[in-house]
């Protein structure tokens, strides 16, 4: 695979532990270091906050601090974000408007979302930067992947906007396409819960909590971990998923140190 060959280049041995994690069936989210470059996927909804719709500068300074946080430890860190807070394209298409008009209105809450976040970052102490898939010279850099690359090495925080830059592909397939191309060892998806359960359990308190799922398990049962698209382009190239709870504290923390925290998808 093309983005194994470019990461081999400078961190050999993560592959390594890679290849030993697609080998076994059992929950291999416990690790005896940090990950060394990750891809987080944060909804819209979730820069939301508390106010229920638009940004909550509350809750981004916490987000801030908390990316902060594991940048500390070392790790190389790709951000995607949604724009649901402000328009989801989906629900606009539903409503009659053009799909790909919708869609490219979506691409620009992202963007808004990204430049919120980057704000926050950078009142931390937090050097990041802005790639947009759309090009806007005056907002952001345009997507060039080996661009992205040589931030990351450097530790900056890379914030990747506007989706792919195409209608009809969701951030999630962005997440998954983004760490792909930037050679991120994982995928990890911010949610409200504590996981993927098998209902929602925000209706079902009897609802059970997966610790370890295959994408195969994911497609077949129509779980809501990310869309199909993303799932299958994950599943093709090895790439795991784990799906953790925002909203507590520290939690991201241990994902990124190898703590078996939320659900693993591989």
């Amino acid at each position: 695979m093309f983005w194994e060959k470019e990461y081999k280049k400078t961190h050999p041995a993560r592959l390594n532990i890679m290849a030993a994690k697609s080998n076994t069936t059992t929950n291999t989210t416990k690790r005896s270091e940090p990950y060394r470059r990750v891809l987080l996927k944060i909804s819209g909804e979730a820069l939301a906050g508390q106010v229920g719709h638009g940004i909550d500068n509350d809750f981004l300074k916490v987000l801030a601090h908390e990316i902060k946080e594991i940048q500390k430890l070392g790790v190389q860190i790709g951000i995607v974000l949604g724009g649901g807070n402000i328009f989801r394209g989906i629900q606009g298409a539903t409503k009659g408007m053009d799909r790909a008009s919708a869609d490219y209105m979506g691409m620009l809450a992202t963007v808004l979302n990204c430049l919120a976040l980057q704000d926050a970052l950078e009142h931390d102490g937090v050097h990041t930067r802005v790639q947009s898939a759309i090009e806007m010279q005056e907002l952001a850099e345009p997507y060039i992947r080996r661009k992205a690359v040589r931030h990351l090495e450097k530790n900056r925080v890379v914030i990747f906007g506007a989706g792919t830059g195409n209608p009809y592909f969701t951030t999630d397939t962005t997440a998954a396409l983004r760490a792909m191309e930037v050679g991120s060892e994982v995928v990890i998806k911010a949610t409200k819960v504590d996981g993927v359960y098998d209902a929602d359990p925000m209706k079902y308190p009897k609802a059970k909590l997966f610790t370890d799922l295959t994408y195969l398990d994911v497609l077949q049962k129509g779980l809501k971990v990310m869309d199909s698209t993303a799932i299958s382009l994950c599943m093709d190239n090895q790439l795991p998923i784990i799906v953790f709870n925002l909203n507590e504290r520290g939690a991201l923390k241990k994902v990124v140190q190898g703590q078996a925290v939320g659900t693993l998808v591989h």
